[in-house]
């Protein structure tokens, strides 16, 4: 067994880091600037597309790396960043950076389509959500947000 190949970095560790970091944060921005396409809960066609991203990006953050050394600091590396984002955006809530602003599908019982179709949600879709929540109609919402999650919360109308 070659020891020296399981530990002994066979690129530069300033280079593991770098790559790594511009990796991961060229993928934040991508991934935060596309539409929120998470209603509920992650499907498996989003699981597949980071299965696919992780493989498309691993030579680039790697450098083909070979020891066990390099691929935990490459792993380092990315959970630093994504510590200090989710830091950032708690520490900084203006910034915004991991979820957006909620946005308004639903006000005072009138599904706001443009809405839908900027955040790329169906009417089924919204349905879906609203009956999860025991609401059968849009008339009985007095508004209805996508938060930044991808959850959609209800306020339902008052009894008059």
């Amino acid at each position: 067994m070659d020891w020296t190949a399981i530990f002994v970095p066979t690129v530069p560790v300033t280079e593991i880091v770098v790559r790594g970091t511009l990796v991961y944060l060229a993928l934040f921005v991508l991934l935060r600037v596309l539409p929120r396409r998470e209603v509920g809960t992650i499907g498996a066609a989003d699981l597949l597309v980071v299965v696919l991203i992780a493989d498309a990006v691993q030579n680039a953050m790697g450098a083909e790396h070979r020891s066990v050394t390099e691929g935990l600091l490459l792993v380092v590396t990315i959970l630093f960043w994504s510590y200090l984002i989710d830091w950032l955006d708690h520490r900084f809530p203006q910034l915004r950076l991991v979820n957006g602003p909620p946005q308004v599908l639903i006000r005072d019982g009138r599904i706001l389509r443009a809405n839908l179709k900027k955040e790329l949600v169906t009417e089924d879709e919204l349905m879906s959500q609203l009956r999860e929540q025991g609401v059968d109609n849009a008339a009985e919402v007095e508004r209805a947000y996508i938060e930044g999650n991808g959850k959609i919360s209800v306020i339902r109308r008052r009894a008059r």
